[in-house]
């Protein structure tokens, strides 16, 4: 984690930089890549962001499951005006800190505190910088990951509907060499989901982490937890059943705004761009076998060398399990023992086969998956 961001303005003007698409490229931040129209935001962010106790954090990879996850925290969160969303894109009503927040050269809005309301934000800020402002108030930080081959396929799609698409699409090959070297918008990859995965298991009462392939399983039920940890728990079973429908990707995608061909002014891609399929496996249309095993050899590297405790599940028959020691989130929570929870989880390898079956030392139901 970054002491003083007064260490990265001094060496601001060289950057490392990497070409990533075409003639475009990324800047470097302590090991992180970021597009360069977002590199004196992220200073900003980091310089001037002050988090309530309140404020609400979405923290994310880029095209892990954001959008969906916006509506579901707007939702909960601000039940009595969740009707927004029928006029509103998600990222309108849930601002990125480094993008539409501090992204302009006029004074943030938020530098007016309204105490009355909460705060929603995200970002897609690695915990690794951005961890030491968000630690200096008791906010909570919600953070969803994805199966790292889909992450790649929605990027590459995403990418391909810029402005800067009309001088020349992404190839997809390239696109598998830049995400695998971790020279990616946000990346790399794996070390911005440990970092925050190893930030939940040290402060389960401030940072709630979760996979899309999770949420999507049982999102009434991942909905309910997420409630709780907010400290907004739902009332009624009916509620919570609303808040799911109102936010699924069939209701979503319906709504004029969120098929509008109109660039917002925040970001070069137009609202549809945000909403394509929403589903898991879908890089099986698009990545070759060879590609499959190499990226899973890559996740494989990269999570087992980790001090981690959760499962890295990939594909329905490929499974390779990461078992936890003992405790569920839930139990995570109510620990004050004092122990770091670091300390309460221990790796358990196993050899990554097809058809091998998942050992669990804990619940199903609990089981959190990072294919």
């Amino acid at each position: 984690m970054v002491n003083t961001v007064e260490l990265l303005h001094e060496y601001h003007p060289s950057l490392p930089k990497e070409n990533w698409w075409r003639d475009n490229f990324v800047c470097q931040i302590n090991g992180f890549w970021f597009l360069p129209k977002f590199v004196p935001s992220t200073f900003r962010v980091l310089n001037e962001f002050k988090p309530l106790n309140n404020d609400v954090i979405l923290a994310s990879f880029p095209n892990t499951g954001t959008t969906w996850l916006k509506s579901l925290l707007f939702s909960i969160i601000y039940r009595s005006s969740k009707e927004s969303l029928v006029n509103h894109n998600p990222h309108d009503l849930v601002p990125t800190l480094e993008v539409q927040v501090f992204g302009g050269t006029e004074p943030s809005p938020i530098e007016i505190d309204n105490l009355d309301s909460r705060r929603l934000f995200s970002t897609h800020i690695p915990y690794q910088l951005i961890g030491k402002t968000l630690d200096s108030s008791h906010c909570r930080v919600v953070y969803i990951t994805r199966n790292p081959k889909d992450t790649l396929v929605s990027m590459w799609h995403f990418t391909n509907k810029w402005k800067d698409v009309e001088y020349g699409p992404w190839p997809l090959e390239e696109a598998i060499e830049k995400f695998c070297a971790g020279i990616f918008p946000g990346g790399p990859y794996y070390d911005h989901v440990m970092g925050f995965k190893t930030a939940s298991l040290e402060k389960p009462k401030n940072i709630f982490f979760i996979t899309y392939e999770e949420l999507l399983s049982d999102p009434n039920t991942h909905v309910k937890r997420l409630a709780e940890f907010l400290g907004c728990p739902f009332n009624r079973e009916e509620e919570v059943k609303e808040v799911v429908k109102s936010c699924s990707f069939d209701i979503l995608s319906s709504y004029e705004v969120n098929k509008s061909e109109e660039f917002p002014s925040w970001f070069q891609v137009p609202y549809n761009s945000f909403f394509r399929q929403g589903v898991v496996g879908d890089n099986k249309n698009y990545l070759n076998a060879m590609t499959i095993e190499r990226i899973d050899a890559l996740t494989r590297d990269k999570f087992h060398g980790a001090v981690s405790a959760y499962l890295i599940v990939y594909g329905r028959n490929q499974v390779c399990p990461i078992s936890w020691a003992r405790g569920s989130p839930r139990e995570q929570d109510r620990n004050r023992s004092g122990e770091s929870p670091m300390a309460k989880y221990k790796l358990r390898r196993s050899n990554c086969s097809m058809n091998t079956e998942a050992k669990y030392d804990r619940p199903r139901d609990n089981t959190v998956m990072v294919p």
